[in-house]
């Protein structure tokens, strides 16, 4: 399709849209009485089971579904098979950083029990697994020839799941940098990572990429760049300057994420005959008020996170709307780097969990971030954006809004700001549940409604055009939550992190349901809470979430 014309000459996106049919016949559901039509794709629950009334949507034909972890979240096995510390575990070292002074260097031992989590994969017929790669376990010194038992243990893990019939989606950089890069030159604030990363992915391509179909450069450069160097909740956990060291940050990994893409296209694809792209992470925001100050402060909101990466990779630039607030504090690139940049992803990953409301705010605005901190100056203040709650949203044990139609929003405003030639892969979606018990786990009906709900809001927008090519469930299993360690649980199947035992949730089994046979059976009352309820006014709310500073022994 033809592209839009420059930011700065199209009118403000209709963010705010009117009800669609769709949404609004979930709307009519939460009135309607129960009712069976078995021709009209409605079917009774079999005797011994609730008997609410269920909707089969069926989802295209080759549609991908997988599961996702990364490697410091569930491998352990930090001091096993050559592997070097990242700046995670440096930062995991550092008192007061992550709740109760947990650490990585277990987790959920899966260096150790890589086969035994296959299987688990393998008996919910999972076709997918999206995983990283440690780049301190493939490279120690951070660059140079690579750690045969950091290959070995890769390579094992994708025999392992080609022989089972899961398909790898291969992440080569989910946060973890060598801490020897870190110190030798300051990691993504220098350009000397730039090549680095890219002789790391090479190593990547070249020893996996005979089997490894699928390649993600980054994820979530967001996270790496603004709670890394902005607010510093994130490793290396630096907020000294907010106003510049995000943006030069990742200034780099836009520059390193090219740089690998061209790598591949130009020594590797021709002959592996896979694909590459990037993963960002962005909750949807939509306009507290149709007045024209919060309809520009949502689109704001959505510049300074997703097209902060995306505009570069797909229009050559950053926003308009970034380099007019941020002046020279933004780095500028070189017409031959943005022809460079320019298209250097094959699809669009998406990380996708929740949703706010946006506004102007009156005076100098305050967020809060994932832990809970009230954050504002650098880029805080750059992006002048306030952010609302509804009240009447579930929320998840992170205390993020429950809000499925926002998942809807998202993927058609990428799809029409963006156009991506490959289609939208859902890389992340799932929800964090307090069931550290294993009997309250194996119940996890939170969770499967979450699911359901966020499911269900995609197949409409599938329905309706959009170019949506899979989803990857986060998380397959437990494992270590960054800054809130081991408190928080993503995970479809329980872990013990005491004996390390697995134990399927009721997501797993119903995931496991979907990814069977492409359908995903909804509960008309929860396909009814999925869809879009307006704010009443005056009603918003922030949310106050766990801080884990709070809580360090």
């Amino acid at each position: 399709p033809a592209r839009p014309p420059p930011p700065a000459q199209r009118p403000p996106p209709k963010i705010l849209r009117r009800l669609t049919a769709t949404t609004a016949a979930m709307a009519a559901l939460r009135k309607r009485p129960a009712a069976a039509a078995p021709g009209g794709g409605l079917a009774k629950k079999p005797a011994g089971q609730a008997s609410e009334d269920t909707l089969d949507l069926a989802f295209p034909h080759g549609f991908l579904w997988g599961s996702a972890t990364a490697s410091f979240q569930i491998e352990g096995g930090s001091k096993q098979g050559g592997r070097t510390p990242c700046i995670w575990d440096t930062f995991c070292a550092t008192p007061g950083k992550v709740k109760n002074g947990d650490t990585g260097e277990v987790a959920c031992d899966h260096y150790n029990r890589w086969k035994e989590d296959v299987k688990l994969m393998k008996d919910l017929g999972l076709p997918a697994y999206r995983f990283s790669i440690s780049w301190s376990r493939l490279l120690p010194a951070g660059r140079g020839m690579p750690n045969p038992e950091g290959v070995k243990f890769y390579s094992d893990l994708i025999d392992e799941l080609l022989a089972n019939g899961i398909k790898p989606l291969v992440t080569i950089y989910h946060w973890d940098l060598p801490q020897c890069l870190e110190d030798e030159y300051g990691g993504w604030l220098s350009r000397k990572v730039v090549e680095d990363f890219e002789h790391y992915s090479a190593v990547c391509f070249e020893q996996f990429g005979g089997r490894v179909k699928d390649w993600l450069t980054f994820n979530e450069p967001w996270c790496s760049t603004v709670l890394g160097y902005a607010n510093g909740e994130m490793a290396p956990g630096r907020k000294e300057a907010p106003d510049t060291e995000p943006y030069t940050a990742a200034h780099h990994i836009i520059l390193a994420h090219a740089r690998a893409v061209h790598r591949y296209r130009k020594d590797f694809q021709g002959a592996q005959k896979g694909k590459i792209g990037i993963t960002l992470n962005m909750d949807w925001k939509e306009p507290l008020t149709t007045k024209p100050e919060d309809r520009a402060a949502a689109q704001r909101a959505l510049d300074w996170q997703l097209g902060w990466f995306a505009d570069p990779i797909w229009k050559g630039d950053y926003p308009e709307s970034m380099k007019k607030r941020c002046g020279d504090r933004l780095p500028s690139f070189t017409e031959e780097e943005k022809q460079m940049i320019r298209g250097t992803s094959d699809f669009f990953g998406l990380n996708h969990y929740s949703t706010a409301y946006i506004s102007a705010p009156e005076g100098q605005a305050k967020t809060i971030s994932m832990w809970g901190n009230v954050q504002s100056g650098g880029y805080f203040d750059d992006q002048e954006v306030e952010s609302t709650d509804d009240p009447t949203w579930k929320r998840t044990d992170m205390q993020w809004a429950v809000v499925p139609w926002g998942l809807r929003r998202m993927v058609e405003y990428i799809h029409h700001e963006y156009h991506p030639r490959g289609g939208i892969i859902i890389t992340e979606n799932g929800t964090a549940v307090a069931d550290d018990d294993v009997q309250v786990a194996k119940q996890d009906t939170f969770r499967v409604e979450y699911y359901q709900g966020y499911i269900a809001q995609l197949h409409g927008a599938i329905k309706d055009g959009v170019d949506v090519r899979g989803y990857f469930a986060w998380s397959l299993m437990d494992n270590f939550e960054w800054a809130l360690g081991y408190s928080k649980r993503f995970g479809m199947v329980h872990v013990d992190y005491t004996t390390q035992k697995r134990t399927p949730k009721a997501s797993a089994k119903m995931f496991s349901k979907i990814a069977k046979t492409n359908v995903l059976t909804i509960p008309l009352s929860v396909l009814g809470d999925s869809g879009f309820v307006p704010i009443k006014p005056g009603a918003g709310c922030k949310t106050e979430k766990d801080n884990p500073q709070q809580h360090n022994e």
